[in-house]
């Protein structure tokens, strides 16, 4: 089965498309969609910072997303300078949206590439270790979970939290397959430690 290429998109940065889609809603200067991506806690979703955030609405701008609408200034502070959406803006931003919650994408999990190597761990450690993870997964999912609960009980609607239902489903299946790979090593019968181990102790010199 063949992937479906993703567009090459003029501004690459997903914190771009949170810029474009918060301009929806109208005018902004970036001090307020700071506040605003703060506050709606996107930096679990999205990596910005002050610095990335003015660099990704420059790049906008460059590419004709967002256009400046005025630039004021209040006393003795620097001029704020308001960024609308521009009709290419809004195409781009309902296109993108469109493409990633459509088009599944090949990523490059940590924890994948850490399994595609454990071989060379002795089966005893990486029991020992995934037995932590599992423990750790299971920690961030009781988290996660009081604050979705948390959350929702002080009246939000659960639309808002659904990338953190999305964590949440991904926790679970991380700790299923952890459980299922420890039992696979581990087994008495069948488990893959003893061969495993020899394989190890021909690598010893």
């Amino acid at each position: 089965m063949t992937e479906k290429k993703t567009k090459k998109r003029k501004v690459g940065n997903l914190l771009g498309l949170a810029v474009l889609s918060y301009l929806v809603q109208g005018p902004q200067h970036p001090y307020e969609l700071s506040r605003m991506l703060r506050e709606n806690e996107d930096g679990r979703s999205i990596k910005f910072n002050h610095g990335s955030l003015y660099m990704v609405v420059q790049q906008l701008a460059k590419a004709g997303f967002v256009t400046e609408q005025e630039t004021t200034r209040e006393g003795r502070r620097p001029e704020r300078t308001v960024y609308a959406l521009t009709d290419a803006g809004r195409k781009e931003q309902h296109d993108w949206l469109r493409e990633l919650v459509e088009e599944p994408e090949h990523e490059y999990p940590r924890f994948v590439a850490a399994l595609s190597l454990i071989g060379a761990l002795h089966p005893d450690e990486a029991v020992e270790l995934l037995r932590h993870r599992l423990e750790r997964l299971r920690e961030q999912s009781a988290e996660i979970r009081a604050m979705v609960d948390g959350t929702v009980a002080a009246g939000v609607h659960p639309l808002f939290l659904v990338e953190e239902e999305y964590r949440l489903a991904l926790l679970t299946a991380d700790q299923a397959f952890t459980e299922r790979f420890i039992t696979q090593i581990t087994d008495p019968e069948n488990g893959w430690a003893p061969a495993w181990a020899r394989f190890h102790e021909r690598q010893d010199p």
